[in-house]
């Protein structure tokens, strides 16, 4: 057994941020201190993302206009992607574009067929200020490319057109969280 800290298990739950927050809907800032401050916010990433059974999280969904985000995801050959990125640029998304069932942790409960690339490549720092590039294939890409999104202000039902969004939105002006 190696002597290594399970992540999130310093942090503590944050409450999410809902669909219709001002902080889910504008761009993030870069991060810019490397310190204890940003070690902290990753431990609650992780402790919020587990609580509330995700597979990735990003800062703003927590209420932290930040460009953070970590991700705990299988991908298509259920091999298990764990791990953060700071100031993420998401350099690559390529491949076979896929419909897939997309949800959000600041949309629980709801669902649709979202296309996505296949593969995608997202370089970035990790908390201790060292570059990292992630590769991610099938769902783990789709994690990424979502967790991307949410820096930029933008959540899965942005992809959305016609029905599929309208359905989305009306589920959403109708869930307890939604009113």
């Amino acid at each position: 057994m190696r002597n290594v800290s399970i992540p999130g298990t310093h942090g503590r739950v944050r409450p999410l941020t809902l669909l219709g927050g001002p902080v889910l809907h504008a761009p993030c800032e870069e991060v810019t201190d490397f310190g204890p401050e940003l070690a902290a916010l990753v431990d609650d990433l992780f402790a919020t993302m587990y609580a509330a059974q995700g597979v990735g999280l990003a800062a703003n969904q927590v209420g932290e206009p930040l460009r953070v985000f970590v991700y705990d995801c299988p991908d298509d050959e259920d091999v298990r992607h764990l791990g953060h990125v700071v100031n993420p640029r998401l350099v690559a998304a390529d491949g076979v574009v896929i419909r897939g069932p997309e949800g959000c942790l600041s949309l629980p409960g709801l669902e649709a067929g979202t296309e996505r690339y296949d593969h995608a490549v997202v370089e970035g720092f990790t908390v201790a200020g060292e570059p990292v590039t992630v590769h991610g294939t099938g769902f783990f890409a789709r994690c990424l490319q979502h967790e991307c999104d949410h820096l930029e202000g933008r959540v899965y039902i942005d992809h959305l057109t016609g029905w599929r969004k309208r359905r989305v939105l009306r589920q959403a002006a109708r869930a307890p969280w939604g009113r």
